[in-house]
């Protein structure tokens, strides 16, 4: 991504975290476009948590640059923080205390909040997230959904240029899901740019226009979700009779050509009777290909081209699985 300075919300050069003798977090470069909705993946133990307190000045970096706003952090936190909003590790409330009342108490803490507007900010907020039926309600009865859209009230706040959500749809139910989703969305229509560290990929791949991956503390990737997914490796499957001279000029082409009943990895089809699957790099087009197929009379009776997934290449990344149900 190459962004200039100015068009970026977050922007990190070199950010390390140790503990000890552990790289939490490993040099990385991170690049938020203003605007944008931003996923933060990983693996759990994979840096995105630090790297979120790194930002918002919860604990201090052992090297590198944070750049939030257009503000060194930690130097610039006082003018940084009336303009983020925040949620992270999930929201901790006075279980007798109404939701409505929790918001005051919360918002009476924050020196920066404006104390005129208090009310009215609280009401719009709860509002937003669709809590204004239990807003009066203690919220030792709030479902583990409600407690979380009143958490994502508490961060939208005042109006920010910033708002970073850590699993901003746990504990939703599939219509609070699409609600926050939308809300989001809105947000990020508004300017407002939205930073998501989530767990929840199909979450991400629905809501974010950008994303980076975290693994073992370092930055494997980031871009849009386009670019990251053709980052990846496409890949091709052929149906013919002809096997064996089918792989001859797959394989004259360049391409990776998988074993006669292998399935491969992550993306790939199942190699069954009748089919050969390959890989195919950016610079060998489809249609080049089935022009040599032919050429070469191989009967061609199916051919398909399959994209890696940001699934697909989240693996392909980290190496580990990811929790894409939730």
């Amino acid at each position: 991504m190459n962004a200039a300075p100015s068009d970026l919300a977050i922007r990190t050069r070199g950010l390390s975290k140790r503990f000890g003798g552990r790289a939490a977090v490993d040099r990385i470069d991170l690049s938020v476009p203003r605007g944008s909705v931003f996923g933060f993946l990983g693996p759990n133990g994979s840096g995105k948590t630090t790297t979120i307190r790194m930002l918002l000045g919860l604990i201090e970096a052992s090297d590198g640059e944070i750049d939030v706003l257009g503000h060194e952090v930690p130097r610039g936190l006082h003018r940084v923080l009336p303009r983020v909003g925040a949620l992270v590790e999930g929201p901790a409330f006075y279980p007798f205390l109404s939701g409505t009342a929790n918001l005051r108490r919360l918002d009476s803490a924050d020196s920066f909040a404006v104390r005129s507007t208090r009310n009215a900010r609280i009401g719009a907020a709860i509002d937003r997230v669709g809590l204004s039926h239990a807003a009066s309600k203690k919220v030792h009865a709030y479902s583990l959904g409600m407690k979380q859209r009143l958490g994502i009230a508490h961060a939208l706040g005042d109006a920010h240029n910033l708002l970073v959500l850590d699993e901003p749809t746990n504990g939703l139910d599939p219509q609070g899901t699409r609600e926050v989703r939308s809300l989001i969305r809105s947000l990020a229509g508004e300017g407002t740019t939205v930073f998501v560290s989530s767990h929840l990929l199909a979450e991400i791949e629905q809501m974010c226009t950008h994303a980076a991956i975290m693994s073992s503390g370092r930055l494997v990737a980031q871009g849009t979700l386009d670019e990251l997914r053709q980052a990846g490796t496409a890949r091709i499957r052929l149906e013919t009779p002809d096997d064996a001279p089918a792989r001859r000029v797959l394989a004259s082409l360049g391409l990776e050509v998988a074993p006669s009943g292998a399935s491969g990895g992550p993306g790939d089809f199942a190699d069954f009777g009748g089919s050969v699957t390959a890989a195919v790099s950016a610079d060998v087009a489809p249609e080049t290909i089935v022009a040599s197929l032919v050429e070469a009379g191989v009967r061609v009776r199916g051919f398909e081209v399959r994209s890696e997934s940001l699934e697909d290449r989240f693996v392909e990344l980290t190496g580990e699985g990811f929790n894409v149900a939730g």
